[in-house]
């Protein structure tokens, strides 16, 4: 085979495929995807079918969430002001609309704050202590952020602010908190999902005090969940799954603006649209100018307003794709010249004057393309900002823990971070989480593969089969599109050429034939040509292009047999 990824196909388990298939009346093929996604029990398989509202878990469950709901029924009845400090990305900015149109419903007067991504950065900073005492806030909440900002909060509750913290990021430390923290990662917490986005955390707590489940606004909450990129099982996978119905059909004004910008309206609502579309035009308001304007248009209750600010997110996302563009190609100029990728498995590149806004997502880009974690700095008089992505099985908050001694400032998942950083130190902390991740990474790690579900042959495939499929979406992180692999396959006919080096073909393995389509892979058009046989891993799909209903398969890789 001439593909360089690793094939990785599971192994079947066909006993439990029989009793998963004839107890829930499905396919022994979506049986064992169901298996392959770690579902044993009939149980978890129905869960998993038939995502409902009442699997939800109880919000009271979190050890802090009874004392967290008082201290806001007080404020109420004390008429203390409160302020929810959130964060600019989509996330952080669906839990603050959540969070203070709850408060607000609930007859609190609830101010909002978002940091400037580039002027202040991530998480609480110091300034906000001044603006709690010169507006009087009685009740301070975070949305997304918090955890580990101990010091400030001490100092918050010095001056006699009481303090919620609502947040979803892995804790640095394992001190107790003199204030309710309600984040599933810290220890203690109670709650026995720990994959909440920080928009889910919200919601449990608006559930706590509301006792209700809040159907209407789980539009906001699948937003920021599935735009998190955060396992899309358990609680979320109900988030997201009864979420993407609530968006197609959602009254709020600034989301159907925003739906009718990007071109989607009129169409079923899936996880790309939001994760692709929508998404990165919210974040687009953070990353180029402040996410006031995303907020704004989350909460506006006036159609002309919220048209007007969904094409000022439409124009700051064309911006973003301009500068996104020319550092992309800068940074992996960098890394040709300065990367030694037999000693480095961990790129970190700097330069002066990256725009803050968009490094984490040509961090992600350059990790994909190079299957390496990367890191981008971004040199600003000495302090320096730089933002991280990480591969399969690289624990990259890990990684910036080891090296904490030479960080201002970090923070993170295990495979997305945000980190401050002396100029001086940068050469010293690339050698140090070099020789952590040389610890911790073996030469297979850095291969990039392909998780497969089963090997099938095109017999397998059918109309009612890909509409099985259907059953087990939204795909996402933790619950990836189902890929297949059929082996000894042919050409049929010439392949065609489309725009963006996209190539669509006919397959066969003489008794079936099947179109395909394989986006990026117009350069593979001269092997494909001169091969006498080949392996396909791709994803079977519906195309309903100008109104015709097609079976499709979409092409992931293709395997050559070596001659």
């Amino acid at each position: 085979m001439s593909s360089h990824k690793i094939l990785n196909i599971s192994i079947p388990d066909p006993k439990l495929q029989d009793k998963l298939s004839s107890s829930l009346g499905i396919s022994r093929i979506t049986s064992q995807i169901l298996i392959n996604r770690g579902i044993k029990s009939l149980k978890e398989a129905g869960n998993f079918l038939d995502p409902r509202l009442d699997q939800l878990l109880d919000p009271f469950s979190f050890s802090d969430m009874r004392l967290a709901v008082n201290l806001i029924k007080k404020s109420a009845r004390n008429k203390d002001r409160v302020l929810v400090h959130g964060d600019y990305d989509v996330d952080g900015v669906t839990s603050l609309v959540l969070l203070t149109q709850t408060l607000r419903k609930l007859g609190l007067e609830a101010e909002h704050y978002i940091p400037h991504r580039i002027k202040e950065g991530y998480g609480l900073g110091r300034n906000i202590i001044k603006i709690l005492k010169e507006k009087k806030i009685g009740l301070f909440i975070t949305a997304d952020c918090g955890t580990n900002s101990v010091e400030i909060i001490e100092e918050i509750k010095g001056q006699g602010i009481e303090v919620i913290i609502t947040d979803h990021h892995e804790p640095s430390t394992t001190a107790s908190y003199g204030w309710p923290v309600i984040n599933p990662k810290i220890s203690g917490s109670g709650y026995k999902y720990r994959d909440l986005a920080g928009v889910g955390v919200a919601f449990k707590l608006c559930q706590a005090l509301t006792g209700s489940f809040l159907e209407d606004d789980l539009d906001l909450v699948c937003l920021g969940t599935i735009c998190d990129s955060v396992p899309l099982t358990g609680e979320n996978r109900v988030i997201s799954k009864l979420g993407l119905e609530k968006i197609a059909e959602s009254e709020r004004p600034g989301l159907k603006a925003l739906i009718q910008a990007a071109g989607i309206n009129n169409k079923k609502m899936t996880q790309e649209f939001v994760g692709f579309i929508l998404g990165p035009r919210i974040n687009a308001s953070g990353r180029m100018d402040t996410a006031e304007t995303a907020f704004d248009l989350l909460m506006c209750d006036d159609e002309i307003k919220a048209a007007h600010l969904a094409k000022t997110l439409d124009t700051y996302n064309r911006q973003r794709q301009k500068v996104e563009s020319e550092i992309m190609e800068e940074a992996q100029d960098l890394i040709n010249k300065e990367v030694n990728f037999k000693e480095h498995q961990v790129m970190v590149v700097a330069k002066e004057g990256w725009h803050l806004g968009v490094l984490g997502v040509v961090a992600s880009k350059l990790a994909d393309r190079f299957y390496r974690p990367a890191i981008l700095i971004s040199i600003n008089q000495g302090l320096c900002r730089g933002s991280g992505r990480s591969i399969k099985n690289f624990h990259l908050f890990e990684g910036l823990n080891d090296s904490k001694e030479l960080l201002d400032g970090f923070g993170g998942h295990e495979h997305a971070i945000g980190m401050v950083i002396q100029q001086d130190n940068i050469s010293q902390f690339r050698d140090k989480i070099n020789l952590f991740a040389k610890d911790k990474l073996v030469f297979q790690d850095l291969i990039p593969s392909l998780d497969v579900d089963m090997e099938l042959g095109l017999a397998d495939i059918g109309r009612e089969f890909i509409l099985e499929l259907g059953k087990l979406e939204p795909f996402g992180e933790g619950n990836a599109r189902p890929l297949f692999y059929t082996r000894d396959l042919m050409l049929k006919g010439q392949p065609r050429l489309f725009n963006k080096n996209t190539m669509k073909f006919w397959v066969t393995d003489n008794d079936l034939t099947y179109s395909a389509i394989g986006f990026g892979m117009g350069q593979l058009k001269g092997e494909l040509l001169n091969a006498g046989s080949f392996g396909l891993v791709y994803s079977p799909m519906i195309d309903n292009w100008q109104g015709q209903e097609s079976m499709i398969l979409d092409i992931k890789e293709i395997f050559f047999k070596t001659r």
